[in-house]
């Protein structure tokens, strides 16, 4: 099965060796030398496999692996000298999905890269996330809470992207940055800041949130199951024609005033 392989490799000779017997069994394939190439090249390619030398040039090839894991989640297959076992379970918890120690023969490396492109096969790319009452359209970039369409900004839809896929786990600040904006500069205002605008769209009262919720000393979590739940209560409507919440102790939904149809434009990193 040909895919888009991405190699990032700082010596030049094995990087293009890699290349071209990737390419001559049909793969598309492009080159990077260090990270600041790798994490350009990966935005615009989109690579389907990331070939990835865990020491390059200008830093530690774990730290772009580490990277692209909040980037679409591509497989990726680590180069390293690095060969003691303690180095190649580092390398696999930071997300690598094989690990092969140099030197290396050639024909190992194709079949490795071989058994990747076949989970590749079965594998899927969601194009949207169903969590009950929310929906997360990840082609479009829209969010539709309780059947309303709902306004977000780029930076919006990376926040409420990464809470929800957290499934209920807090997350701390400092992970809401590196999740949501990895390139962002580390400022923690900036998370509250967008939590805040956040809660004022989506949530029935922002002064009493229950969907975003505070966890004291650590961060924020999503709230997913008010949002599963069998019975979520709907908007009742008393005499005079006033919106009241059902009694059953769960809070009511809110009607979002988001434009309908909206799509968004890509994330800005």
């Amino acid at each position: 099965m040909a895919v888009a392989i991405q190699i990032v490799e700082g010596n030049p000779h094995l990087r293009s060796l890699l290349g071209w017997h990737l390419q001559q069994v049909g793969h598309a394939v492009h080159q990077a030398a260090n990270l600041q190439q790798a994490r350009e090249m990966f935005q615009v390619r989109q690579p389907n496999l990331v070939v990835l030398d865990s020491d390059l040039p200008d830093g530690d090839g774990l730290e772009l692996c580490r990277w692209l894991q909040h980037q679409g989640q591509p497989l990726i297959l680590i180069l390293s000298a690095r060969n003691t076992e303690a180095d190649i379970v580092t390398g696999l918890r930071a997300g690598a999905d094989d690990y092969l120690s140099k030197p290396f023969g050639m024909q190992e490396f194709l079949a490795r890269v071989e058994a990747l492109t076949r989970r590749i096969r079965t594998m899927a790319a969601p194009v949207s996330l169903d969590y009950g009452d929310l929906k997360i359209d990840l082609i479009q970039r829209r969010v539709r809470l309780r059947e309303q369409f709902i306004d977000l900004t780029p930076q919006e839809f990376s926040l409420i992207y990464v809470l929800a896929q957290a499934s209920g786990a807090p997350l701390s600040r400092s992970e809401l940055l590196q999740k949501a904006w990895p390139d962002e500069i580390d400022n923690h205002r900036t998370v509250d800041t967008h939590i805040l605008s956040l809660r004022k769209k989506i949530e029935v009262d922002p002064r009493q949130p229950n969907l975003i919720q505070t966890v004291r000393n650590v961060g924020y979590r999503f709230n997913v199951d008010l949002l599963t739940a069998k019975a979520v209560p709907a908007i009742a409507r008393n005499g005079n024609g006033h919106a009241h919440a059902s009694t059953n102790g769960h809070a009511s939904p809110q009607r979002m005033n988001g434009t309908h149809g909206r799509s968004f434009s890509s994330m800005t990193e």
